[in-house]
C-alpha cells in the first residue's frame, strides 16, 4: 500500500487486526431444517431447477479457459456472450446452500464434482489461475503489467472480468464454508495468491482506476480468506481492493450514490464491513451502516428492492420507478439482506430484522415461479406490468445465479445466538437443533395468514436460555401476547425490539406468541401521489389480467430478462380518489378470505364499481398486477388524467415506430447491443444517464424487418465544442460543432439510414470526437421505421 492510500485509512479509520467480537453468531445451516410452508415448497422448486442444470455445459468456459477439452458446449444467452463462467460460480453456492439446508447426497455429489473439475483447471494453468472469462489470460498479462482501460461495465475490452470472476472465488469460498470442502479452500487460497502476484507491481492508484470497472465483492471474499489463513497480505488484498470514490464519501456520511449503477455499489459495502469486522474498524463499520440505512429507507420501494434500470433513482423524484418497466432488480435485494445480515450480527437491532422480513416475503419470495421454476430479473413498480421468468436451458442472467441461492437458504436468519440468548427473528416454520445446549426447538405457525407462531421444546437440556422474540415494526407492542404452557407474561421490548423470556427449559415446554396485523399504507419513498398497501409485513397488490405477457418464459435473447410486451397506459390505472389522509378507508377485508381486501372508491367508478381484489404480492405469478395507486382529490382527477394521457400517448407514438433502442450508460441496454468504445466515459445529468468520449463508442442494433429508415439520437447540447458525429456501418451521416446554447433539455434529431444499409438486419452505430473534442453526451438512440416530431414541448 502506498503512503498516500496509508494516510487515507488511517485518517478515517480506528482499527487493530484481529477477529472482532461478534454480538450474535448465526447457527449453521445444516441445523435449522424447513417445515412444510410457502418457503420449503420454493426451495423445493428451487433444487429442481438447479439439478435440471448441466454440470458440464456450466464447466465449458473454464474447461476451454484452462486448455483443456470441454466435454459439453457453453450455455446460451449472456454465458456464451462475454460473461462466460459467472453462473458456473452461482452454482459452487447454490449447490453448498442446498446440500447444507437439505443434506440431500446428490446435490453434495454434484458439487463435489464442480469442485474438482475446477482443481483439474487451476492445475492444467499457472500459478493458481482458474477462470470462464474469455481469453482471460491475454486480459490479465496486460492489466499485470500496468495496462489497464476500465470503464463501469468493461476492463480491458472484456465485459465485467472482475465480476466474472468474483462469481467463482465467492462459490469456492461457499463450498468451504457450508460443506467443509478442503479441496474448495485449497483452490481458494490458490486463486487468491494468483491475485495477490497479479496485482503486485501496480500502485493503489492503478488499482483504484481498476475498480471503476464492476467487480462484485472482491474486498470481501479476500477478507474471507484472511479469516481462514490468519495471512495479513490476504487482507492487505482487501484494502486494495475496497473501492475508494464509494467508501471515502460514506466515511463521510454523504449520499453520492443517485445516478450509479446499485448493485455495482452494495457488494463493495458488504466488503467494508467484513473488514471492519475482522480488524475492529469502527469507522468502515459505520459507513456500511449508513449506505444501508440511507438505501433501506430513502432508496427501496415497499417491497423492500431499489433502482430503476439498475441504478439508483433521486431519492425526491421516484417517477421513473412508476414508468418504467425495469424496476427493482433482484441481486440488489439479495445483496441488501446479505448486508442486513452482517450489520445484525455486531448491532442485533430488531430494525434490521424488520427489513429483512419485508425483503424475504415481498421481493425474494415473490422472485421463483413455484410451479414452473424459474426466477425473475425487473419486479416492475409500474401498474399494470408484469415479470419475466427464466428457463434453464436459454437464461443465465446475473439474477438467475443469485437466484438460485436466494431459494435455497431460508433458514440462515431465523435464529441467532449469544451467550444464553437464543434470538428468534423470523416466523418460518422450522426446527432448530442447537448443539451446544443440547437444545431442539420446533417453530409451528401459519404465519403470516395467521399472526402468531408457536415455539415447543423438543428437547431442553440443562441450562438457562434467554428466549428472545422479536417484536416486529408492523404491530403494536402493547397488543402483542405471550404466553409459556398457556400462561400470559407481561412482557415488553427491551430497547433492542425484543421480548425476552428466560428459564431453564424443559422438554414439552410452548411458547405462544399473538401478533395482532393492521393494514398499513405507504407513500412512495418522494411523496408522490402512489400509495401501496401493507396488512401486516405482507404488501398487497391486485391482479390485472393476463393479455399480452410477451416474453414472460424468457428466450435466450440479450435482453430477454425483460417484459418487453405492451404497457399498460398509466392514464388508464385506476385512481383512488379522495384525500391522501383516508386511503387506507378504501380497503376492507373480504369475509372469510384470508389475506384478501377489496378497494373501493376507485376512479373510473363505473368501470371499477365493485372495486379489485388485494392479495399478498408474492402469491402473483404469470399475471399483470397493481401494487401502487394513485391517489387524487376529486378536482385535480382531470387534469392528472390528461397530463398522463399526453405523455403517454407521446411515449406509445415514439415506441410504435421504434425498432430497437439502447438507453446509454446503462449496462444491460449496452451489453445486449454488443458496446465497443476507446476512451469513453458514462455520466449522469438531469435524472439521464448518457456516454461521451474522447475517442469512439458503437452499437450493433437490429433492424430484423429491414425497414429502418431513421437514427434517433438523444442529447444533450449544454457546452460549446462538443462534436456529434454519427456514422452507421462506416458510412458518416451526420457531423457537427454544437454551440451549447440548449441548458440541460435533451435535445433529439433524426439522421436518415442510408440507402444502401436499410436492407441490412444489423446497423452498427458509431458516435466519435475529433480535434481533440469530446463528443456530445447521448442519452439515447433508436432505429425508427417513419420521421417522427416530438409534439410535447
Amino acid at each position: 500500500m502506498n503512503k498516500k492510500a496509508l494516510i487515507l485509512f488511517l485518517g478515517y479509520a480506528t482499527f487493530s487486526f484481529g477477529q472482532a467480537d461478534r454480538k450474535v453468531s448465526y447457527f449453521p445451516l445444516k441445523d435449522v431444517r424447513l417445515s412444510e410452508s410457502v418457503f420449503s415448497v420454493t426451495m423445493d422448486t428451487d433444487k429442481k431447477y438447479i439439478m435440471s442444470m448441466d454440470p458440464d455445459r456450466l464447466l465449458a468456459p473454464y474447461l476451454k479457459e484452462a486448455g483443456l477439452p470441454a466435454k459439453a458446449v457453453n450455455y446460451p444467452n449472456w454465458e456464451n456472450t462475454g460473461l462466460d463462467g459467472h453462473i458456473g460460480g452461482h452454482y459452487l453456492s447454490a449447490l453448498s446452500l442446498l446440500y447444507a439446508s437439505t443434506g440431500d447426497p446428490k446435490v453434495k455429489q454434484r458439487l463435489d464434482y464442480m469442485i474438482s473439475e475446477l482443481e483439474r483447471c487451476q492445475n492444467a494453468s499457472r500459478e493458481g489461475y482458474v477462470s470462464g472469462v474469455p481469453n482471460g489470460k491475454k486480459i490479465w498479462k496486460e492489466i499485470a503489467e500496468g495496462n489497464i482501460r476500465a470503464s463501469s461495465f468493461g476492463l480491458n475490452d472484456r465485459w465485467v472480468p472482475l465480476y466474472n470472476i468474483h462469481k467463482l472465488y465467492a462459490g469456492l469460498y461457499d463450498a468451504y464454508q457450508y460443506t467443509d470442502s478442503k479441496k474448495a479452500e485449497k483452490i481458494l487460497i490458490k486463486l487468491t495468491d494468483w491475485m495477490v502476484n497479479e496485482v503486485s507491481h501496480l500502485s493503489d492508484e492503478q488499482i483504484q482506476e481498476m475498480l471503476r470497472s464492476e467487480h462484485g465483492g472482491l474486498n470481501e471474499v479476500f477478507a474471507d480468506v484472511y479469516d481462514i489463513t490468519k495471512n495479513k497480505k490476504y487482507l492487505q488484498l482487501a484494502h486494495r481492493f475496497s473501492h475508494l470514490a464509494i467508501l471515502n464519501p460514506l466515511l463521510n456520511g454523504e449520499d453520492k450514490l443517485t445516478g450509479i449503477h446499485a448493485n455495482t455499489q452494495i457488494p463493495k459495502v458488504i466488503g467494508y464491513k467484513r473488514v471492519a469486522d475482522l480488524e475492529n474498524n469502527t469507522a468502515w463499520s459505520n459507513a456500511a451502516d449508513f449506505f444501508w440505512h440511507n438505501v433501506t429507507e430513502k432508496r427501496s420501494s415497499i417491497i423492500g428492492g431499489n433502482s430503476v434500470g439498475e441504478h439508483f433513482n433521486p431519492i425526491n423524484d421516484f417517477s421513473s420507478m412508476i414508468k418504467s418497466v425495469e424496476g427493482p432488480e433482484t441481486c440488489n435485494t439479495y445483496n441488501m439482506l446479505k448486508l442486513t445480515k452482517a450489520l445484525f450480527a455486531t448491532l442485533p437491532k430488531s430494525y434490521y430484522m424488520d427489513y429483512y422480513e419485508r425483503a424475504l416475503y415481498n421481493h425474494i419470495l415473490s422472485t421463483e415461479n413455484r410451479e414452473k421454476g424459474g426466477f425473475v430479473y425487473f419486479t416492475p413498480m409500474r401498474p399494470g406490468h408484469y415479470r419475466v421468468y427464466s428457463q434453464p436451458e436459454t437464461s443465465f442472467w446475473c439474477c438467475v445465479g443469485s437466484g438460485m441461492e436466494n431459494h435455497a437458504k431460508y433458514g440462515e436468519m431465523i435464529y441467532a445466538h449469544s451467550g444464553q440468548d437464543l434470538y428468534v427473528n423470523l416466523f418460518i416454520p422450522s426446527t432448530l437443533r442447537w448443539q451446544e445446549k443440547k437444545i431442539v426447538l420446533r417453530q409451528e405457525n401459519n404465519y403470516p395468514e395467521t399472526a402468531k407462531t408457536r415455539l415447543v421444546f423438543d428437547q431442553a437440556g440443562n441450562s438457562i436460555v434467554n428466549i428472545r422474540l422479536r417484536c416486529p415494526q408492523w404491530t403494536a407492542s402493547s397488543e402483542v401476547t405471550v404466553t409459556v404452557n398457556g400462561k400470559e407474561y407481561n412482557v415488553s421490548p427491551d430497547s433492542n425490539g425484543y421480548f425476552n423470556l428466560s428459564r431453564k427449559w424443559k422438554k414439552g415446554d410452548v411458547i405462544e406468541m399473538n401478533m395482532p396485523m393492521h393494514l398499513s399504507s405507504e407513500q412512495l419513498p418522494d411523496h408522490s401521489g402512489y400509495y401501496a398497501f401493507k396488512y401486516g409485513p405482507v404488501v398487497l397488490a391486485a391482479r390485472y389480467g393476463t393479455e399480452e405477457q410477451q416474453g414472460m418464459f424468457a428466450d435466450d435473447s440479450r435482453g430477454g430478462h425483460i417484459a418487453h410486451g405492451p404497457q399498460i397506459p398509466l392514464n388508464d390505472i385506476p385512481v383512488i380518489i379522495g384525500e391522501a389522509t383516508m386511503v387506507n378507508s378504501h380497503v376492507q377485508p373480504v369475509p372469510d378470505e384470508k389475506l384478501t381486501f377489496n378497494l373501493t372508491g376507485l376512479y373510473p367508478a363505473a368501470q371499477f364499481s365493485q372495486g379489485l381484489k388485494l392479495v399478498p404480492f408474492y402469491k402473483i405469478r404469470e399475471e399483470r398486477y397493481i401494487m401502487y395507486w394513485p391517489q387524487a382529490d376529486q378536482n385535480k382527477i382531470e387534469s392528472l388524467q390528461r397530463q398522463k394521457a399526453e405523455e403517454e400517448a407521446e411515449t406509445r407514438r415514439l415506441d410504435q415506430i421504434t425498432i430497437d433502442q439502447i438507453q446509454l450508460g446503462e449496462q444491460q441496454p449496452e451489453s445486449d447491443h454488443f458496446f465497443e468504445s476507446k476512451d469513453s466515459n458514462t455520466g449522469y445529468m438531469e435524472d439521464r444517464h448518457f456516454r461521451d468520449a474522447k475517442g469512439w463508442f458503437s452499437y450493433s442494433m437490429k433492424n430484423s424487418g429491414k425497414n429502418a429508415a431513421f437514427l434517433y439520437v438523444l442529447y444533450f447540447d449544454n457546452n460549446a465544442g462538443r462534436m456529434l458525429n454519427a456514422e452507421i456501418n462506416g458510412k458518416k451521416v451526420f457531423a457537427k460543432t454544437l454551440e451549447g446554447k440548449a441548458g440541460n433539455s435533451p435535445q433529439y434529431l433524426l439522421l436518415p439510414i442510408p440507402d444502401s444499409e436499410k436492407s441490412k438486419e444489423s446497423l452498427t452505430v458509431k458516435f466519435f470526437a475529433a480535434d481533440q473534442a469530446m463528443t456530445s453526451r447521448i442519452i439515447e438512440v433508436r432505429l425508427l421505421t417513419q420521421n417522427y416530431e416530438k409534439s410535447i414541448k
